[in-house]
């Protein structure tokens, strides 16, 4: 394969069926309207190795920074009603230091991501290794380069090291391109998992 792919991810707002019946109302409960500009952007290069998403984020690159790395912030966000939600976040924030994520998913199976800082500039700067326990010992890296830009925070995020493992690159940039979308709405209007709704 290639050629990239990419996912541009913009906030939905469902139709609520009021005054439908029949046929309609099955087609509009299921079809989506464009509410906002689009949010993110993920696009997987070529040789599948590496992700690199961005998204646009009206507030300072020191408050992004605090939702990323902040132990109690990082669970009020990170997640999805119906789908998964982290629960616990630890981190020794300094290059060297650990961290790991635990988390839950819907039906209540267990999961956790972990690794080491890299690399730390803040509020600037954020390299770290990255293990699943869902994805078989495969170890990448993920790099937050926050820039201000036009009065907020450009978000870049690279994931590298997926040595053509088109699957495992396909999850983690669907999963990328909701994760963006949750910090902003957290970061920009102080939403959470449990705010959000499903």
């Amino acid at each position: 394969m290639n050629r990239i792919r990419r996912l541009r991810v913009s906030s939905l707002k469902w139709f609520a069926p009021n005054k439908l019946t029949g046929a309609e109302t099955e087609l509009a409960a299921f079809r989506p309207m464009r509410t906002e500009e689009i949010m993110a952007t993920v696009a997987i290069a070529p040789d599948q190795d590496v992700i690199n998403a961005e998204i646009q984020i009206a507030a300072p690159p020191a408050r992004v920074f605090a939702a990323l790395t902040d132990p109690e912030q990082v669970p009020q966000w990170w997640g999805q009603q119906g789908m998964y939600r982290i629960t616990r976040w630890q981190n020794d924030l300094r290059a060297g230091g650990k961290w790991r994520s635990e988390g839950a998913g819907a039906d209540g199976t267990t999961f956790h991501v972990e690794g080491e800082y890299l690399e730390i500039d803040p509020p600037r700067l954020l390299v770290h290794s990255w293990k699943s326990s869902w994805c078989g010992g495969l170890n990448t890296i993920v790099r937050w380069e926050l820039e201000a830009r036009h009065g907020g925070t450009l978000v870049r995020l690279s994931h590298s090291g997926f040595a053509g493992n088109v699957q495992a690159a396909s999850d983690h940039s669907q999963g990328w391109s909701r994760v963006l979308v949750w910090m902003e709405a957290f970061v920009e209007e102080g939403r959470t998992v449990d705010t959000r709704g499903a």
